[in-house]
């Protein structure tokens, strides 16, 4: 093997030509029995391995500085800086799927979020002027990430500099799914010109450019990446790879091989899930059944569709009536804001992680003009995912904007009453946060009005504790409440808050009367959450308050349970900390 005898890019500088080609397809082995064991991104990485050797073998990391955009194609780059090791079994966990600077010099930042590698490289350029350095900086971005906005501020920025600045687009014909918007029509229309077509996006910003026909072929990539290395100024490789390369499922489905499950390969059969119902179907369901009955209802996302179960096909039903505006959250929000505000319907859909992205957008575009906009949050919760992509934040960011709503489902029937009563009223911004914890499904229609702001459901009347039980976590209140009648003898008080942006008074008043404690729980963030606002609430009175939640950090694929002893979400250490604010003695365990 040649891989047994690369330890880093100095290595990589000693192999012949046919010994790098060999080096890709062993790399390649590596990322599919690691996607194959633990999941993760597989197709980027395919598709990149010639490119990253050729890189690697031209340029000097870490004295060069490579920067990668959203890191869906950094597998080869690790297992090329000394970091094979986490791609062999028993090692699968040792290194996240992304940059990370403590992981190697190589590093240069910690990156999971699409679109900023040219504004991160452009930085990094201007920073090495000041100082006097000489190093190359190249920003390797693809999979769709031209169509975000920050990706084009950053081109905009990156062509004034009159210094070396190499940006590397991974052209491979599709982003997460299929690409959309005009960039990527002239990207086609160079790739079909062999990079002569005279309406040339990069060259009407002032970029060089370089065509690279094959982005496969590591002798073009070569004999490129040494014509623009030390270069004076900036400039644009555009290389066409093939998303998936070496995997045939993965290059005939580009779209469901973007990021993988274990056992896509060695077991892809298990990846089918038919027939079974879960808040992702019956939001399918809803969509195809109000866009049959009104045609101005419109369904929108941003680049993600698999998130939320758009297959192709399931695309192709809603027709007209289904907007992906690629990478670009932002222009998201203000163009179904826009939508809503014309007396159209939309529903805009986003992974909570990604919707950090849009905060001036929800509160100028969308609150500030109060469109009656519907928007699915989905993954909303602690998990132990890459801190990249933690979904710990979307209550405090989403919920302290004026004018909005943003509520929170326990079961399918409070689910689908409120997806109806937002997408019929046209009084404000409505988000919802898709159940992530439990599937429920009561059998019982709710007929609750939600035109009714901030009243909660009192679910079951007590006294001495009131526990408040948000959306995903509604259940692990109802397992306080049993622990702390049979352990502490106390008939505590359940409800369910249902609205995250704002609180019942009334409720919360009448709580002061046969109450000594009241507890959130909320599957989220607690600083700036849910929980404080009740808090506040109690902060003149005598009314003791405890809130439960996450710790304001990053955890970095830390286990659930691991996470849930550390923030006390556990059911046995939340009775505890009752008991102790209660002064009291459990009776039984």
């Amino acid at each position: 093997m040649v891989l047994e005898k690369v330890n880093s890019p100095d290595d990589v500088k000693k192999l012949s030509l046919d010994e790098m080609k060999v080096l890709s397809d062993e790399i390649r082995k590596l990322v599919m029995k690691k996607v194959d064991a633990i999941g993760g991104h597989m197709g980027p990485n395919l598709g990149i391995a010639e490119a990253t050797i050729a890189l690697h073998y031209v340029f000097n990391s870490p004295e060069d500085k490579i920067v990668f955009d959203v890191s869906h194609q950094c597998y080869p780059h690790k297992i090329l800086t000394g970091r094979k090791e986490g791609f062999t079994e028993n090692n699968y966990l040792k290194y996240t799927g992304y940059t990370a600077p403590e992981e190697s010099a190589h590093d240069l930042f910690k990156v999971g979020h699409t679109s900023t590698s040219v504004s991160l490289a452009t930085g990094v350029a201007k920073a090495r002027d000041l100082k006097g350095g000489k190093y190359n900086v190249i920003a390797l971005i693809g999979d769709g990430s031209l169509t975000g906005g920050e990706a084009l501020e950053g081109l905009n920025n990156a062509a004034t500099l009159n210094s070396n600045i190499i940006i590397l687009v991974n052209d491979n014909d599709i982003s997460i799914a299929e690409n959309h918007g005009s960039i990527y029509d002239n990207l086609r229309k160079l790739r079909e010109s062999n990079g002569t077509y005279e309406n040339n996006f990069f060259t009407s910003l002032g970029y060089d450019y370089y065509f690279v026909k094959d982005g496969n072929n590591l002798e073009e990539l070569i004999e490129t990446f040494k014509k623009v290395k030390d270069i004076n100024h900036p400039v644009v490789v555009h290389m066409y790879t093939e998303k998936g390369r070496g995997l045939a499922p993965a290059v005939q489905d580009k779209e469901a091989y973007h990021w993988s499950l274990p056992g896509v390969i060695s077991n892809p059969d298990a990846q089918i899930q038919t027939n079974v119902e879960d808040y992702t179907s019956i939001t399918r369901d809803y969509h195809l059944r109000k866009a049959k009955e009104d045609k101005s209802y419109i369904v929108v996302n941003a680049a993600t569709p698999r998130v939320f179960g758009f297959d192709r096909e399931y695309r192709k039903q809603l027709g007209n009536q289904y907007t992906d505006v690629g990478i670009a959250e932002e222009h998201a929000v203000a163009y179904s804001s826009a939508l809503a505000k014309q007396g159209a319907k939309p529903v805009l859909h986003f992974m909570s992680s990604f919707v950090q992205r849009t905060y001036d957008q929800l509160s100028q575009d969308l609150c500030l003009n109060n469109s009656p906009l519907t928007m699915l949050i989905y993954w909303g919760g602690i998990s132990g995912a890459d801190c990249t992509h933690l979904c710990t934040f979307d209550i405090p960011l989403i919920s302290n904007i004026p004018n909005m709503v943003y509520l929170a489902p326990t079961n399918k029937e409070e689910y689908l009453a409120m997806l109806d009563w937002s997408v019929n009223q046209t009084e404000h911004p409505v988000a919802i946060r898709v159940p992530t914890v439990n599937f429920v499904s009561t059998g019982v229609e709710d007929k609750t009005d939600y035109s009714k702001l901030n009243k909660f459901k009192m679910i079951e009347e007590g006294s001495k504790v009131a526990i408040l039980g948000l959306g995903n976590f509604f259940y692990k209140a109802e397992d306080v409440q049993d622990e702390l009648r049979e352990r502490l003898g106390i008939n505590a008080t359940l409800i369910n808050p249902v609205f995250m942006t704002g609180i019942d008074v009334d409720m919360l008043e009448n709580l002061k009367k046969n109450h000594e404690l009241v507890i959130t729980l909320e599957d989220g963030e607690l600083d700036g959450g849910f929980g404080e606002k009740i808090a506040r609430f109690y902060g003149n009175s005598d009314m003791k308050v405890l809130n439960f939640g996450a710790e304001k950090d990053f955890p970095d694929r830390v286990p659930l349970d691991e996470l849930y002893e550390r923030y006390h979400l556990t059911t046995d250490l939340i009775v505890e900390d009752i008991a102790k604010t209660l002064g009291l003695v459990e009776l039984s365990k």
